[in-house]
């Protein structure tokens, strides 16, 4: 093969692996629409790291930082719910980073691998940047694993036996934005949520035990990178999308072969 689809190759199976596991929380507490959140202030991230000239990478994990932290701040409040405020949050930090784009010529020019992911053009240092982070995240969310599964089984309940489940609950969004950063390039801005939660969903019905949900979606999710480029390259198609849609054929594959749980 070309180097260049090895590098891909390589790229969605490292961002897969790192991404499954986290979308296990994300389908546990129904979080569907955070992770839409953060992946449309990926686009401001994109924009502002243009207009001031620092890494793209960099500049979308710290907007997906602000806008996580300024989610919880709201919430403390309540005075709005949940899903209103990640409606605010999703449309408005998308809506800024379009209007931001238009601003900038060369970005336009680019606009569809941002939103798209264009993974056949990552680069040795983007796969450094994958890896290398992906190790960091995955050894955090051991860390946190513990107290991040005793708030989905019974979150007050573990806030009286003193387990940290706010501190656990911002990690956990620090390390969507790393994973949303890191899969822009990818999938792209507006597929990352897909990629999230798309294999966890389809590992569900196959797992008995939460640590086995999260590597049998990781599972998954490589699977689908291997199918999805596979198909990428075979009826020349966008790769993102392709990804996307391979997941979505092992998920209505799941349905239809395995037999609902009791």
């Amino acid at each position: 093969m070309d180097d260049f689809v090895v590098r891909a190759v390589l790229a969605g199976l490292g961002v897969a692996a790192v991404a499954a596991p986290l979308g296990v929380f994300v389908v546990w507490r129904r979080m569907a629409y955070f992770g839409d959140t953060m992946a449309h202030s990926a686009l401001l991230g994109v924009a502002l790291g243009m207009l001031l000239g620092i890494n793209l990478d960099f500049g979308v994990f710290v907007v997906c930082v602000v806008t996580a932290l300024l989610l919880v701040g709201l919430q403390r409040r309540r005075q709005l719910a949940d899903d209103t405020l990640l409606g605010i949050l999703s449309h408005g930090t998308l809506s800024l980073g379009v209007i931001a784009v238009t601003f900038l010529e060369s970005l336009r020019l680019d606009l569809i691998s941002y939103l798209f992911g264009d993974i056949l053009a990552v680069s040795v240092a983007d796969l450094a940047w994958i890896y290398g982070g992906g190790a960091l995240v995955l050894g955090v969310l051991a860390v946190i694993w513990r107290p991040l599964l005793a708030s989905v089984v019974h979150e007050e309940l573990a806030r009286v036996e003193g387990i940290p489940v706010t501190a656990a609950r911002l990690v956990f969004m620090v390390l969507m934005a790393a994973v949303i950063a890191a899969a822009m390039k990818v999938v792209g801005v507006l597929l990352i949520t897909a990629l999230l939660i798309i294999p966890p969903a389809a590992a569900r019905r196959l797992a008995s035990t939460p640590e086995q949900m999260a590597v049998l979606a990781a599972v998954a999710g490589c699977a689908a990178v291997g199918l999805g480029l596979w198909g990428s390259v075979t009826f020349d198609a966008p790769s993102g999308p392709s990804i996307v849609v391979a997941a979505l054929a092992l998920f209505a594959a799941s349905l239809v072969v395995l037999s609902p749980r009791r």
